[in-house]
């Protein structure tokens, strides 16, 4: 059984007991969080749309962290224009354990 959630403006394929970083939540670490936006649930046939309206997912928040710094460097040739920017993306680690629908 598996279903397809939407967070954070992505949407994720998850399973019972998979472990998987969406964009924070600002929930701490050991509380549970619940999904209500759920596109499809997969139980012997795929469920969408009207059929999954009262379907959620729960989760535990494992850790919340910040991920690898990417560095994006820009730069023209012969005006002397270059710029240096980095960026790191928070997160939030969760565990599926639930899936109601």
């Amino acid at each position: 059984m598996y279903a397809i959630i939407a967070t954070g403006g992505k949407q994720y394929k998850v399973a019972e007991g998979d472990v998987i970083r969406v964009e924070k939540l600002g929930v701490e670490a050991g509380e549970t969080v619940t999904f209500d936006n759920v596109i499809a649930v997969s139980d012997n046939g795929l469920k969408a749309g009207a059929d999954v309206a009262n379907a959620s997912v729960t989760a535990s928040v494992i850790e919340n962290g910040k991920a690898k710094k990417v560095i994006v460097y820009k730069y023209k040739r012969k005006t002397g224009y270059h710029k240096k920017n980095g960026h790191r993306q928070q997160f939030t680690k969760v565990k599926i354990e639930k899936i109601n629908g």
